[in-house]
C-alpha cells in the first residue's frame, strides 16, 4: 500500500521540537501507527496491541519503568519513546509522568480510545505535560488525487480504504470495521452490557448523523432507558467514533434556539456501513452526505491547524437554520451547505438572520459545489467546497 503524506505531520514535530511529549489519539485504522513508524525516529517502540507485550506490563508495570531507565542510561541523548494503543494499560501513565518530569525522555503515546483515559480509576492524564493531537482519516486535501468527491461520499476517507481499487473490496473493508469495533471496542472492553441494543442504536446513530438529536425517539426505538442512550453517544465520542456538535445557544433577541446537540460519524464509509445502507444514492442522500463531509472537513482541518477553533451550528425552533458556525478568533464564520453548482440569494436567506442577530460575523458563505467563488450580496459568497481550508490558513 503506497503512504499517503499527512498534514498533521508538521504539527507533530514541532512539539516535539519544543521537548513536549505527544499523545496521537485517532480511531482505528487512520494510520497513527504508520505514521510515527514512517517519518518519525524513535528510540524504541512498544505496542500494546501484542498480546504478549501487554500481559507482560499488565503483570508488572515495574518491568517497563526497568526497561526504559536502562535504556535512558545507554542513549546519549534523552530517548523519545513510541508506546502504541496506551489506553490498553492506562496506568503506566504514572511512570510516563515520572520520566517526563525527570525531564528523562520524551514520549510519543498512540490511543484508539480516550475512553479509559478519561474514565478509568486512578488514569493520569497528563496535565500540562504532553500535547494531545487528533489524527482523523484523510482530509481531502490529503486523498485528492486518489479519488473523487461521490466516492468520498460513499467510501469514505480512511487511509487503507482510499488506496484500495476494488470498491467491493472497499465495501468489505468497511462493514468488517464495524464488526472489529463491535467486538473489539464494546465487548472486549465491556463498555456495554446489551450488545444488541448497543448494535441497534448504531445503526439508527449512523442513519441520524449529521441531524439533530432526539434522545426520547432513539429510546422508544431502541427499547432501552433515555439515560442509556445518551450514554451510548458518549460512548461513540469517547472511542472517537462521532464527533459532537454543539449549537450555539445565546441570542440577543430572545430567540428560542435548539440546544440539542448533533453528532457527526468520524468517516463517512464507516457511517454507511454501520446504517447498512446501500451505494445507490439519490440526489437528496448525497446533498445530506455533502453536507457531513463538509462539516468533518472543518473539524479535521481545525485538528490540522487550529485546534483552538470549534464548529457550531445554529437552529431557531422556528425554522432557520445555519448548518455550521466555525468559532475562529473570537468570530463566528457561519455556513450554509447546498449540492448546488449555483446557490442564488434565496438559498442565502438563513446567512442573512445570522449576520445580522451576531456582531461577531461579519460574512457568511454557501458551501456548494460551484467552481469558482462570486459574490451572493455584499457579505455573503458562494465558495467552492474545495477551499474550507482557506478557513484555517
Amino acid at each position: 500500500m503506497n503512504y499517503i503524506d499527512r498534514n498533521i505531520l508538521p504539527r507533530i514535530e514541532d512539539t516535539l521540537a519544543r521537548g513536549k511529549s505527544i499523545l496521537l489519539l485517532g480511531p482505528r485504522q487512520t494510520g497513527k501507527t504508520t505514521l510515527i513508524k514512517q517519518k518519525m525516529s524513535v528510540d524504541a517502540y512498544i505496542t500494546l496491541l501484542d498480546p504478549h507485550t501487554r500481559l507482560r506490563y499488565e503483570k508488572d508495570p515495574l518491568l517497563l519503568a526497568q526497561e526504559l531507565k536502562l535504556l535512558i542510561q545507554n542513549s546519549d541523548k534523552k530517548p523519545v519513546i513510541f508506546i502504541d494503543e496506551i489506553q490498553k494499560i492506562p496506568q503506566l501513565m504514572d511512570l510516563i509522568q515520572l520520566l517526563i518530569d525527570e525531564n528523562q525522555a520524551q514520549f510519543i503515546l498512540t490511543g484508539s480510545s480516550a475512553r479509559k483515559l478519561k474514565h478509568g480509576t486512578h488514569v493520569n492524564l497528563l496535565p500540562g505535560r504532553i500535547v494531545i493531537i487528533y489524527i482523523d482519516p484523510l482530509t481531502w486535501q490529503e486523498c485528492a488525487i486518489h479519488t473523487h468527491l461521490e466516492e468520498v461520499l460513499i467510501y469514505g476517507t480512511l487511509p487503507n480504504i482510499i488506496t484500495q481499487i476494488n470498491n467491493s473490496y472497499k465495501n468489505d473493508d468497511l462493514y468488517a470495521y464495524t464488526s472489529i469495533y463491535l467486538e473489539e471496542e464494546i465487548r472486549a472492553e465491556a463498555l456495554v452490557r446489551n450488545i444488541g441494543g448497543f448494535a441497534r442504536f448504531l445503526e439508527l446513530a449512523a442513519s441520524e448523523s449529521g441531524s439533530v438529536i432526539n434522545l426520547s425517539k432513539l429510546s422508544q426505538i431502541v427499547g432501552v432507558a433515555l439515560t442509556t442512550i445518551a450514554d451510548y453517544y458518549q460512548i461513540l465520542e469517547d472511542c472517537l467514533i462521532a464527533f459532537r456538535i454543539d449549537p450555539i445557544t445565546q441570542s440577543k433577541t430572545k430567540r428560542r434556539l435548539i440546544k440539542a446537540p448533533k453528532y457527526l460519524f468520524f468517516d463517512l464509509g464507516v457511517r454507511r456501513a454501520c446504517a447498512n445502507e446501500g451505494v445507490q444514492l439519490s440526489i437528496k442522500t448525497l446533498g445530506d452526505l455533502f453536507e457531513q463531509f463538509v462539516g468533518l472537513e472543518l473539524i479535521r482541518n481545525a485538528h490540522i491547524n487550529c485546534p483552538q477553533a470549534k464548529v457550531h451550528y445554529w437552529k431557531d425552533s422556528s425554522g432557520p437554520e445555519i448548518d455550521f458556525v466555525l468559532e475562529k478568533d473570537q468570530l463566528y464564520i457561519p455556513m450554509e451547505v447546498k449540492w448546488s453548482e449555483n446557490p442564488n440569494f434565496r438559498d442565502a436567506k438563513h446567512l442573512h438572520k445570522f449576520l445580522e442577530e451576531y456582531s461577531n460575523a461579519p460574512h457568511g458563505y454557501i458551501i456548494c459545489r460551484t467552481p469558482r467563488p462570486y459574490s451572493i450580496a455584499e457579505n455573503i459568497t458562494a465558495l467552492p467546497w474545495q477551499e474550507i481550508v482557506t478557513f484555517f490558513q
